[in-house]
């Protein structure tokens, strides 16, 4: 590893890598509650970097820049994938304006999806990168649309901090996520993903993610089954149907998720951000142009603000 440019947290994470324990204390994104630390293998984290580094064809020669903070997975496994590869890494502290300082071409930079607008611009500027790995939140379409037609290659990821950030990558402007080298996926009887990774520590992971899977190394995915509604016998996935209404609720945040109901066992309801319900009728008369009967909301709230988990994610209730 050729280090470039470095900050504090890096220099924190290099000292724990070095230590004489073969793991390294992490803490997951906290998607469904309050963060848990966990103890990640060493050695899962080396064959998780070889993967990456694998599929972007990273070596030596090649130069990576994070703008994300080494006290958290993604940060910690761009440093990692610079110590299996040889390559010249650059670390910036975080900030939503990455890249703000010139670099040679770049062939793999992390982001979030609020620091990519600022990314394209200074491509824009005369930045070149090669390959964009977005991840820590759901890609809206819009921004998905332009980073699809952005001067580089746009990756959403698909992974988790137990198997030492992605398993997956799918290129945005494509629905269809791609398994890593040494990755396998399968699913159980309700159609969740499950993660074969024989080389890593795990072995096997049983999601709860609802896929459509296309073979052995690729899938769509469709939802979580936590969020699942059972309205009136019939299935609904909400993050389907929030799909294929996003662009009638431009601009604004909603959800789909299920309340208790008498008669249908559950009823589906939306919830949007923020207090304007005059723009209730216009958006049912739309949706019920795309949606299935018992896919429309039973009833639209709305709620001045979300409450959200410590990493950002939305937390659903009809309450």
């Amino acid at each position: 590893m050729k280090l470039s440019t470095t900050t504090p947290q890096t220099d924190r994470f290099i000292a724990e890598w070095n230590n004489n324990e073969d793991f390294i204390i992490a803490h997951t994104s906290g998607s469904t509650g309050k963060p848990k630390e966990i103890r990640l293998p060493k050695s899962d984290m080396l064959k998780s970097a070889v993967a990456t580094c694998r599929y972007f064809s990273i070596d030596s020669s090649s130069v990576l820049v994070c703008p994300l903070s080494a006290d958290y997975i993604a940060g910690k496994m761009m440093i990692i994938r610079a110590i299996v590869s040889g390559a010249e890494l650059f670390m910036e502290q975080p900030s939503n304006r990455p890249c703000a300082t010139a670099y040679p071409p770049v062939d793999l930079l992390p982001v979030v999806p609020s620091q990519a607008k600022s990314l394209i611009e200074r491509c824009a500027d005369g930045l070149t990168v090669k390959n964009v790995i977005v991840g820590g939140a759901p890609v809206a379409p819009e921004l998905e649309r332009e980073l699809a037609q952005a001067p580089f290659e746009a990756y959403a990821t698909y992974g988790m901090t137990e198997t030492c950030s992605h398993v997956a990558v799918r290129k945005l402007g494509n629905q269809i996520y791609e398994a890593l080298p040494g990755i396998g996926f399968s699913t159980d009887a309700g159609n969740c993903l499950t993660i074969s990774a024989p080389s890593f520590s795990f072995r096997s992971l049983q999601t709860n993610d609802i896929v459509d899977l296309i073979d052995e190394t690729h899938f769509k995915w469709l939802g979580r089954r936590d969020n699942v509604i059972i309205t009136g016998g019939l299935k609904v996935i909400p993050e389907s149907v929030e799909e294929r209404v996003r662009d009638i609720i431009a601009g604004r945040e909603f959800y789909f998720t299920g309340r208790e109901d008498p008669k249908w066992g559950q009823a589906v309801i939306m919830v949007v951000e923020g207090t304007d319900d005059s723009i209730a009728p216009e958006i049912i008369r739309q949706m019920s142009l795309r949606l299935k009967k018992w896919e429309m909301p039973k009833e639209i709230i709305f709620k001045p603000e979300f409450e959200r988990t410590s990493s950002g994610k939305i937390i659903r209730s009809a309450e």
